[in-house]
């Protein structure tokens, strides 16, 4: 299809109460300068129940403009429901681009709708950016086991879909004066239509909610801690900071801990105020999903290792000796 506008769309995606996820707060802030690069206005989408707070928050995070779904049949997220409504609105309003984060919602949806308009998608970018001969977006995402980066522009269809992981980029600051249009859509799905049900959400790890990508602090093992066993400094290094535990893929591949705290390529990007590496060696693949923290500590035995090459402070020493040193310092210096 064509585009009829140069609009920038971004999918802010809701909770199960209303308000909107981190990551489509997060899309705003480059949505706008693609946006004013394109020559359109930001929008954002928002699909769900009692979704007026996500508008709120969109508004405040800079959006020009929201289209807003709200209807029981969106309370909680069926591929069927989205994917129509959100059909429905491309085919009306034919936007150039659509951002959608890479959450387990964004990463069934995308290529389901990418498939319905006839259009492209780039999956899991880490980087956006308008390419300068030719206009196009141009989408960076890790490729070959994340051994090198590969840019990729979608000319000859439309809209340019991309799924961006959560944490890439920082969430710019709210404005709580901004002011932006809302445009209401009375999209209805049949229940007919809708093959999926939700019976029940069960809570993984016995109810322990893992939120990395909203973590403001986080404390992650690798191999060198040496077994299950030893995430435990770890998890009360963490309990000190109030912080939330993470982990490289080899920690998580040997069974020590669950791989909903991996972070890392395949694991979960994140972007926190403060990242502590705990006896993690620093391979590509872990770097791309925490090298964004805004400071990065990392302790290790080997003075060589590679993460130390984007730490902001290092500590070579072995982890078992340096981590009850590092938590009594702290519980004396908080109390």
């Amino acid at each position: 299809m064509e585009a009829k506008t140069k609009d920038l769309w971004v999918f802010v995606e809701t909770d199960n109460v209303g308000k909107a996820r981190n990551v489509g707060l997060e899309l705003l802030r480059p949505g706008r300068e693609l946006a004013n690069t394109q020559g359109g206005e930001l929008v954002g989408v928002v699909i769900g129940s009692d979704a007026e707070e996500a508008v709120k928050s969109a508004t405040a995070f800079g959006a020009d403009k929201i289209i807003l779904v709200d209807g029981p049949e969106y309370a909680h997220y069926t591929t069927d429901a989205y994917v129509d409504a959100f059909t429905t609105l491309v085919e009306k309003y034919a936007p150039t681009t659509i951002l959608i984060g890479a959450t387990n919602l964004g990463r069934d949806m995308a290529p389901r709708l990418a498939c319905r308009l006839r259009t492209g998608l780039t999956a899991d970018c880490t980087g956006l950016a308008i390419d300068e001969a030719s206009g196009n977006v141009a989408w960076t995402r890790p490729a070959f086991g994340g051994n090198l980066m590969a840019t990729i522009l979608c000319p000859d269809h439309r809209p340019q879909i991309g799924t961006v992981r959560p944490g890439v980029f920082k969430k710019g600051e709210p404005d709580d004066s901004c002011q932006a249009e809302v445009i209401r859509e009375d999209i209805r799905i049949p229940e007919g239509r809708i093959r999926t049900k939700l019976i029940e959400v069960i809570q993984e790890l016995g109810a322990e909610l893992v939120d990395l990508e909203g973590a403001e602090i986080i404390v992650s093992g690798g191999r060198g801690v040496g077994g299950p066993e030893g995430f435990e400094p770890i998890r009360e290094l963490a309990a000190v900071l109030g912080a939330t535990v993470g982990a490289s893929r080899a920690a998580v591949d040997s069974g020590w801990i669950s791989h909903t705290h991996q972070v890392g390529q395949t694991g979960k990007t994140v972007g926190p105020k403060l990242y502590i590496a705990c006896g993690i060696s620093g391979a590509i693949q872990h770097l791309a999903g925490m090298s964004g923290s805004d400071c990065i500590v990392a302790i290790n035995k080997d003075p060589d290792a590679p993460i130390f090459k984007v730490a902001d402070y290092g500590v070579v020493g072995n982890i078992k000796e340096v981590i009850p040193v590092l938590i009594n310092e702290i519980k004396r210096i908080k109390s």
